[in-house]
């Protein structure tokens, strides 16, 4: 940190972060709930304890508000994949990174309900984003699996389909929540539940993808 910083202009940052962590958190809800068309300024605004007019502070529209819930959502689930780039060994990066998509989608399983609707919709607002920036990542994640198939630590499996694999798996404990829920008797898994759910769902994944010893 600059000891030179004004200490105004900080607190003005911090306050600036923290009524948009409140906006976002509350957009991620209304739009989850209400899809985007039924979701209004009004009511996120209700829902974060912050006046309309904040709002519009941050984000200049509804749309825009709307876009940086799913370019964040994604972005959140791009950091969780950094364990394939910083771990070496195969085995363990896949576990950090399937473990970490699964409390991502146990931690913020509106923002991955709102991504799911979009793109369902046929991503009428996310399409251009898709094309310019998913893809490109998912390319670059799949020569990197490519590597390590090429290695020997691997199977020789299509790459693409392991991260689709991934993807549906570890978000079906956001985007279906509510039915998990009913399944279990009406509440959330558990602490000991969902470990135990993150290490079915790794080991299922890397069984099928490491070569036996």
């Amino acid at each position: 940190m600059d000891e030179h910083a004004d200490p105004k202009l900080n607190r003005k940052a911090g306050i600036r972060a923290e009524n948009e962590a409140l906006i976002i958190k509350a957009a991620e809800e209304i739009f989850a709930t209400y899809g985007y068309r039924g979701a209004s300024i009004s009511v996120i605004a209700q829902k974060a304890g912050v006046p309309k007019a904040n709002i519009y502070h941050y984000f200049d529209t509804k749309e825009d508000l709307y876009r940086h819930v799913l370019k964040r959502t994604h972005k959140s689930w791009e950091e969780a994949a950094d364990a394939l780039t910083d771990i070496i060994e195969p085995v363990e990066a896949l576990t950090a990174y399937i473990h970490r998509k699964m409390d991502i989608s146990r931690e913020r399983y509106f923002a991955s309900k709102v991504f799911a609707t979009e793109v369902m919709q046929g991503a009428p607002m996310l399409g251009d984003y898709i094309e310019s920036e998913i893809k490109p990542w998912t390319e670059r994640e799949v020569e990197r699996i490519r590597k390590w198939i090429s290695s020997g630590a691997l199977r020789e499996i299509e790459p693409i389909y392991l991260l689709m694999m991934i993807w549906a798996t570890t978000q079906n404990y956001a985007d279906f929540e509510h039915q998990i829920r009913i399944l279990n008797g009406g509440k959330p898994l558990s602490d000991s539940q969902f470990a135990c759910a993150k290490d079915t769902v790794t080991t299922i994944i890397l069984r099928g993808v490491t070569v036996p010893k």
